[in-house]
């Protein structure tokens, strides 16, 4: 597969040029990006996947839905329907789109809704529901909309100032477009993660004056919800861990350092299981999956348990993300 991506790179460069094109007819003026009354925060990446974009809506949900109605809008991707849709307690996942549909099932008075058209989604929930804040889903790459607050992610692992152009690499957007952030924060960093080496990250970030750069790792709850029950009652079991997410190594790492030994069967981002699929789990004596997996096998699957993750600042640095949240709430427009 490398070998393949290498031989693609004449191709990553018609990309890398389109990209650039794009963006510059939107700094320049010829494209419009366009701001909106209610207050809008983006959360997104410059990479496809695995950055934990939807962990950082959950904490942002649970930061400002105590002082502030909040409303959610994301693209819904691989839904069955089409255009703008309002969720409802009635809504499926296949209506919905499965990131979304975890969103609205873990907070029920949050707003959730999706629009490819984020323009119109946001027009349509300033009719509808009037908010105080919209957070836009995986919404960085779409200039039409001006976000009034801007959080770029990007995985320790797979930092986007080392990355390159898809095919080759995993950039959809141009590196420089990370100067358009308010807020940087590198996550899945080693628990353990150094000073020294935040210091090395931040250098080859090199943050604008009014850029905050964070640092994060991931918290696997070891109370395993669905079938509920602690972690260590699966050891000794045979357990077979499903995925379908883009990057589910920090998973199976934490899974292996908790002395689970499992099989491991990945399938592709926002995986819809088949009937065959679904017969093959069925056999399986304890599955354990994601939060965002769980909701399209929940209905079908009755041995099924999954494990909540969530990020957690280093040294106390949430303070610094409250701040900008309370900054950016209190400016009046």
């Amino acid at each position: 597969m490398q070998v393949l991506r290498k031989l693609l790179f004449p191709i990553s460069l018609i990309y890398g040029l389109i990209v650039f094109l794009r963006n510059r007819l939107y700094d320049v003026g010829i494209f419009s990006s366009k701001s909106f009354a209610a207050k809008t925060i983006c959360v997104g990446n410059l990479s496809v996947g695995g950055t934990g974009k939807t962990p950082m809506i959950e904490l942002l949900v649970r930061e400002l839905s105590q002082n502030y109605s909040v409303a959610i809008l994301s693209r819904g991707y691989k839904r069955n329907s089409e255009g703008f849709l309002l969720s409802t307690q009635q809504t499926s996942v296949e209506e919905l789109g499965d990131e979304p549909f975890q969103l609205k099932s873990k907070f029920p008075d949050v707003t959730v809704a999706v629009d490819a058209d984020r323009r119109n989604g946001i027009r349509q929930l300033e009719k509808m529901v009037s908010p105080d804040v919209i957070l836009l889903d995986d919404a960085f790459q779409h200039r039409k909309v001006k976000a009034g607050f801007s959080i770029l992610l990007t995985a320790y692992d797979n930092l986007y100032t080392k990355d390159w152009y898809l095919p080759t690499g995993n950039l959809r957007d141009s590196k420089r477009e990370a100067g358009r952030a308010d807020l940087i924060v590198v996550t899945k960093c080693p628990a353990n993660l150094s000073s020294q080496e935040k210091d090395k990250i931040r250098a080859s970030i090199k943050p604008g004056t009014n850029q905050t750069v964070l640092f994060s790792y991931l918290s696997y709850n070891k109370e395993l919800k669905g079938n509920i029950m602690p972690l260590n009652v699966l050891k000794g079991k045979k357990v077979t861990l499903v995925t379908g997410i883009a990057n589910p190594a920090p998973l199976v790492k934490f899974l292996s350092s908790e002395g689970i030994t499992f099989e491991h069967l990945k399938f592709n981002d926002h995986h819809f299981f088949t009937d065959q699929e679904i017969e093959l789990l069925k056999e399986k004596e304890c599955i354990l999956t994601t939060e965002k997996d769980f909701v399209r096998l929940e209905s079908k699957v009755t041995n099924l348990s999954y494990i909540e993750v969530k990020h957690v600042f280093f040294d106390n640095t949430a303070e610094l993300l409250r701040k900008d949240l309370l900054k950016f709430m209190t400016t009046i427009s």
